[in-house]
């Protein structure tokens, strides 16, 4: 028995058509998108253990330590997660990324099942499962434990949700929207985005009787209840989170910055399916059948205007890129069925083969880390950023051991970011290094100096000029020697030693060293 769809004009009456422009039914189940599912995460986990830690998985180790309900940056979520891992595997890479590609493999299937959803065939699921897979975002997102593979699975699992209630009119579907974004917001506040987008989609395009049902209303307040713990931090805290913003969209950030957020669009999923995606967002707001979904093309327009405007990370929309990839399935797999089969599924082959492959090369660690090509960290800043933490450690210990004995027991180290800093907490202990401090982000409230600490090796200042203000001198002692031909943030920077504090760590670290980005 087909169920109703909702009449966004008029109230709707369970139980009755409401719309002569009925939706579709839902397509068959398919085995397709689980086998795509299944390799896509057996695929990451297979590479998980190459190259080595990120910046940012550094990062939510150190933050795992200090545990909290919220940080500059992020919530408690994928910290909490990370020391987890570590704890029960330490120091296993492999272990630290397996949540990661579980989800990338989710959110293949939910693209499929959202495709699905719009009454697409066996065919038409796998071949939404499959964009899904070799997309930007789940690949590169799957790789690395990261707030971005949880926003993914979030983002897609409330549109999902969203699809079913316009659908069948029930909106008792709008409780896992609500769940799903505050699990969400209790990893970041990202999610707001998307009920905003979708809060303005329904306004837009209907039902707006929704915005006052009491199903949707209670989702609301579920979400806001998993949300408070990290958004009572941000107050307590003045919101930091905004300063990162202001730093994100003044391009202190990777894919930060209008210009860069705007080209991610046609990249971030692949410019393979730059046509598809854009024939999908077409489908959801001009065909006549698909009426009741409006709200949906009307959500990532909202959000994509957001982004643009306020200069935020360009792939922030991606999984509203996805929802509209999976409409595109639809539209592409019956345009390939119809007129001239064989020649119209053959250009889509042929197509995938110059973007689909190559994507896999260029976001995940399939080639060998000493000689990697330029133009692949040119084009995944990410890649750059897993490679040479060991060595990095090595070249400071390298000035750690020349400093004179009396010096060396008192010394400490300041990195200019969270990544170096947690690269000298992983890899320090074993190489003798003192502990090292940071003023980025949520570093800056995990310990500064201790008083006394006049002997400080300095990393991730390319020029000593800010230093001075603190400390009577600066040498250059050494430089980052990563012992490969890698572009990141940190092959080839100098290594200071300073000496002599101006003024006291207690009048400099809350004003002074704190910095976000």
């Amino acid at each position: 028995m087909s169920e109703p769809a909702i009449d966004i004009d008029r109230p709707h009456q369970m139980g009755q058509a409401s719309s002569p422009a009925q939706p579709p039914e839902p397509g068959p189940r398919a085995l397709g998108p689980w086998l795509v599912a299944a390799a896509t995460s057996a695929t990451l986990l297979l590479l998980a253990g190459r190259y080595g830690y990120h910046r940012d998985e550094l990062y939510f180790l150190l933050a795992g330590r200090h545990l909290d309900w919220g940080y500059v940056d992020q919530g408690p979520l994928v910290p909490a997660l990370a020391r987890l891992l570590d704890t029960i595997a330490p120091g296993n890479l492999v272990v630290l990324r397996t949540p990661s590609a579980l989800l990338a493999g989710g959110a293949v299937l939910l693209v499929a099942a959202i495709s699905r959803e719009w009454g697409a065939g066996r065919a038409g699921q796998t071949f939404a499962a499959v964009l899904a897979a070799l997309s930007g975002i789940v690949l590169a997102g799957g790789h690395l434990l990261s707030t971005t593979t949880v926003d993914l699975l979030v983002w897609l699992a409330a549109a999902w949700c969203a699809v079913r209630l316009l659908r069948t009119g029930d909106s008792r579907w709008a409780l896992g929207i609500g769940l799903a974004l505050g699990v969400g917001m209790f990893s970041k506040v990202l999610p707001a985005l998307l009920a905003v987008g979708l809060i303005a989609g329904v306004l837009i395009a209907g039902p707006r009787r929704l915005l006052r049902d009491r199903w949707v209303l209670a989702a609301a307040g579920i979400a806001a209840l998993l949300a408070a713990p990290n958004l009572i931090w941000q107050a307590v805290h003045g919101f930091p989170q905004l300063g990162v913003a202001a730093s994100i969209a003044d391009g202190d950030s990777s894919y930060s910055g209008r210009l860069d957020a705007f080209i991610l669009q046609f990249v971030i999923i692949s410019p393979y399916a730059v046509p598809i995606w854009i024939a999908g967002l077409v489908a959801l707001l001009r065909r006549p059948a698909w009426r009741a979904y409006r709200a949906v093309g009307w959500a990532w327009l909202v959000v994509v205007g957001i982004v643009l405007i306020a200069g935020g990370k360009g792939y922030y929309d991606a999984p509203l890129l996805l929802v509209l990839t999976a409409a595109g399935a639809v539209v592409t797999v019956a345009w390939a069925s119809r007129g001239s089969v064989r020649l119209r599924r053959g250009l889509l082959a042929l197509g995938a083969v110059p973007f689909l492959l190559p994507t896999v090369v260029l976001l995940l660690p399939v080639l060998p880390a000493d000689r990697l090509p330029g133009f692949v960290v040119d084009v995944n800043y990410d890649a750059g950023e897993t490679i040479g933490w060991p060595a990095f450690a090595d070249s400071i210990a390298a000035v750690h051991r020349g400093l004179p004995p009396e010096e060396r027991s008192r010394a400490v180290i300041l990195t200019g970011n969270y990544g170096e800093a947690g690269a000298v907490a992983r890899y320090g202990p074993d190489r003798g290094l003192p502990r090292a401090y940071s003023g980025h982000n949520s570093m800056v409230d995990f310990g500064r100096p201790p008083a006394d600490a006049d002997v400080v090796i300095v990393v991730g200042w390319e020029r000593p000029d800010p230093l001075n203000a603190w400390f009577n001198e600066c040498t250059l002692a050494g430089r980052v020697d990563q012992r490969v031909e890698v572009d990141n943030d940190e092959n080839g920077g100098p290594i200071y030693v300073c000496r002599g504090l101006r003024r006291p760590w207690a009048q400099i670290w809350d004003t002074e060293v704190r910095h976000t980005g």
